[in-house]
């Protein structure tokens, strides 16, 4: 039997995939749990092969109680099952240990096929979930520049001279120009205001 514990802040919700679960010969539900904590503790006592987490609940949420469930409780698989596919709650979530990212209009016998492909170690995603992550990977990573780089250019935003620069942050001017051309070479740009404008667009100062 692969034994599954829910984790979910709704009980009609936990209700519902209770039925689901065991209506699939093969599968038991282990227990329920309402909260992240809670859902922690249920799995460190439990033990269970598969856990079935809600993402966004009060006080610890789903991917805070993944990756301490992942890490305290050896084997067990944990399936995210919510109604948010955002790019940002995907990734966290697929960070954090999750063994699969599932939406909550999936089918009876989709969460059963699930639940047996995660218990056989295999990562389980829904299709517009994987296509997500497929975009991301092919989607180029933005520049990211060093402390230092951000710190003289947020000195330039400010009106320093690169002689000023120097001098509030103790390194000689060439120093300065060095960090300016990597920074305007990261950032795609060729001069100082244009390297201002876009680290500030990316939310880089």
């Amino acid at each position: 039997m692969i034994r599954v514990l829910l984790v979910d802040d709704h009980p009609v919700v936990r209700h519902g995939l209770r039925g689901m679960v065991e209506s699939e010969p093969g599968l038991v539900v282990a227990g329920e749990a309402s909260s992240g904590d809670e859902g922690l503790a249920r799995a460190v006592e439990l033990k269970p092969d598969i856990v079935l987490m809600d993402l966004r609940m009060p006080g610890m949420d789903g991917v805070e109680a993944t990756g301490a469930i992942v890490a305290r409780v050896p084997g067990v698989r944990v399936l995210v099952l919510t109604t948010y596919e955002s790019d940002r709650d995907i990734l966290r979530a697929i960070e954090a240990g999750a063994g699969g990212y599932l939406l909550k209009d999936a089918s009876a016998a989709d969460l059963a096929e699930a639940v047996w492909a995660a218990a056989r170690g295999e990562t389980v995603l829904a299709p517009s979930v994987a296509s997500t992550l497929v975009r991301q990977a092919r989607s180029p990573a933005p520049p990211s520049l060093s402390a230092r780089e951000a710190e003289v250019l947020r000195l330039v935003a400010r009106g320093r001279t690169n002689g000023e620069i120097g001098k509030e942050l103790h390194i000689t001017e060439a120093t300065v120009k060095t960090h300016l051309l990597r920074a305007f070479s990261k950032l795609g740009v060729a001069d100082r205001t244009a390297a201002v404008t876009k680290a500030m667009g990316l939310d880089m100062l």
